[in-house]
């Protein structure tokens, strides 16, 4: 089990990483809350060490994405109506945003992680393969791939490749 001081360096560190990739993920603020704190309880109650803060905290973002991927595959949630549902809540993107980011979720789930991963999280080609257990050359296929739908979806003119 971690120290307390552990644990909260830990939270003020990455809290806001992990807090966005729940809310990527589950749409839901409550959600979020839910998984983040699991996410956390985690982490307190894991003994091993980490070679690195980016072991860290690329273990802190797998155990995120796979607590979301459990809830959301869950009866509980399976057999619920979603608040979202029943107040048609919007979520907190400023509007400039809305757009792409709609665009962004709206992708497979195969282009969605690799995207939002690379631009909204700043990982590398092969921190991305890393974390999703995928070759660093399938995850620039998977960028492209994903870029180009994007590209289609947001009617891209003026999209340059060699932008990104």
């Amino acid at each position: 089990m971690r120290s307390e001081e552990n644990v909260i360096r830990a939270v003020e560190q990455y809290a806001d990483m992990v807090r966005r990739i729940c809310y990527y993920y589950l749409k839901n603020d409550a959600d979020t809350e839910d998984i983040f704190q699991n996410v956390f309880l985690k982490y307190m109650l894991h003994d091993k060490p980490f070679y690195n803060d980016e072991h860290e905290k690329a273990w802190l973002l797998r155990v995120a994405i796979n607590a979301c991927k459990d809830y959301l595959k869950s009866f509980f949630r399976r057999n619920t109506v979603p608040l979202e549902v029943l107040n048609e809540v919007a979520a907190e993107v400023p509007e400039s945003h809305r757009e792409v980011m709609e665009a962004v979720l709206s992708l497979p789930q195969k282009y969605k992680d690799p995207i939002y991963l690379h631009y909204y999280e700043g990982y590398s080609a092969a921190e991305i393969g890393s974390i999703l257990g995928k070759k660093e050359n399938t995850v620039y296929s998977l960028l492209a791939r994903g870029r180009k739908q994007l590209k289609e979806k947001l009617g891209g003119e003026g999209f340059d490749e060699s932008d990104t």
